[in-house]
């Protein structure tokens, strides 16, 4: 089984002071990082970029950020170590890679790529630049996914044996105001909300070794319902439904529901059962949330508080600052986000092919995040 290899693992500590940082991309997404990058002390944004500048310019001024403008801003400038990459799913590889040139440790939003080829050219392009890839979603540094794991690791529930996951909604075209581009390829439901639900498991199980699937599509086109382009028509490119099995390398097995045509919404269910007990862990779209734990003859679930930080976006972006300074590896790193597209990538190639399919990637488990990590406090 061949292995993507390693970013940034155990690189000699760098600098010290606060982290700079530049976003490029400020579309929705960048308003939950910068909520978080803007006020945790290790780390300081520089620039805010886009190729759409008076978007730049606007999202600058909305967060007090002094410097904006095109994504080369970003990419040049001296006082910027991590670029925050948060542009659509099919620019990541070419903006991570012109960062990655420039000498930038980058964090990528998720997917890590659209294909294996250009996921592991970007691999191979930062070991041999010595720069480091993270890749979201940092969701399982929350208190919700690592108290979960705590109680797993712990024997909690026994040996954990299988999973059950369902996110289905109607599609998200009638609440966000630019929704094509999640029905291209390298989106639907798959590729933008699998890597939430795919990676929570490899935190549980470990690495994927096979995959089957069966896909559909409901509709060829879907309407905008809200915002300036309501009633705009788009064609859908992707299977809007998806219903995945997992095998993973200690032979635990899972199946995964993902759905843009589902009437009734059912989002963020996860249970894993072991030999002991069962656990339903929070919805891996968010940093917290109660965890449920059912024992043989249980009549109810057992409810247990989530303990440990939650701020939100931008923690992967500062545990990898954080690590940087330290020499360590960081937890969301681009080898996880690299194994989790491959799984998807295989779970595509099993709707067309209507076989199981080998995952050829792995991923060593990511350390566990301390209770008492404190991202608002200033320890660089």
């Amino acid at each position: 089984m061949s292995t993507a290899t390693s970013t940034g693992s155990g690189a000699a500590p760098t600098g010290n002071g606060a982290v700079g940082v530049a976003v490029i991309g400020a579309g929705n997404i960048s308003k939950q990082y910068l909520d978080n990058l803007t006020v945790f002390p290790d780390v300081k944004v520089h620039v805010i970029a886009d190729l759409f500048e008076d978007a730049a310019a606007a999202r600058a001024k909305e967060y007090g950020i002094a410097e904006h403008g095109s994504p080369e801003l970003a990419l040049n400038h001296p006082d910027v170590e991590i670029i925050v990459n948060l542009t659509i799913p099919a620019a990541h590889v070419e903006v991570a890679t012109a960062a990655v040139n420039a000498g930038k440790h980058v964090w990528t939003e998720k997917p890590f790529s659209l294909d294996r080829e250009s996921g592991l050219g970007l691999l191979k392009a930062a070991d041999a630049a010595g720069v480091r890839l993270g890749c979201a979603p940092d969701t399982v540094l929350g208190a919700g996914l690592q108290t979960a794991r705590r109680i797993i690791e712990r024997g909690d529930i026994g040996i954990p044996l299988t999973a059950l996951t369902t996110f289905q909604t109607p599609g998200p075209e009638s609440w966000h105001p630019n929704p094509a581009f999640l029905f291209q390829h390298g989106a639907g439901p798959l590729f933008d909300m699998g890597p939430y639900y795919l990676t929570a498991l490899v935190q549980a199980f470990g690495s994927v070794r096979r995959v089957a699937a069966v896909g559909s599509t409901s509709k060829e086109t879907r309407t905008i319902g809200s915002g300036p382009k309501a009633g705009e028509q788009f064609p859908v490119e992707v299977p809007t439904h998806v219903s995945a099995m997992a095998e993973f390398e200690n032979g635990a097995s899972s199946h995964s529901v993902f759905s843009f045509q589902s009437p009734r919404p059912k989002v963020g269910f996860v249970e894993i059962t072991g030999t002991e007990a069962t656990i339903s862990i929070p919805d891996p779209n968010y940093f917290t949330g109660d965890i449920k734990l059912w024992h043989a003859g249980d009549q109810e679930w057992t409810t247990v508080a989530p303990t440990g930080p939650a701020n939100g976006r931008g923690m992967g972006v500062l545990d990898m600052a954080r690590s940087l300074r330290a020499g360590t590896e960081h937890r969301a790193t681009g080898r996880l986000g690299y194994h989790v597209l491959d799984t998807m990538v295989s779970l595509s190639e099993s709707i067309g092919s209507g076989t199981f399919i080998d995952v050829e990637s792995s991923v060593p488990a990511s350390a566990p995040l301390p209770e008492d990590w404190n991202p608002t406090a200033a320890t660089l």
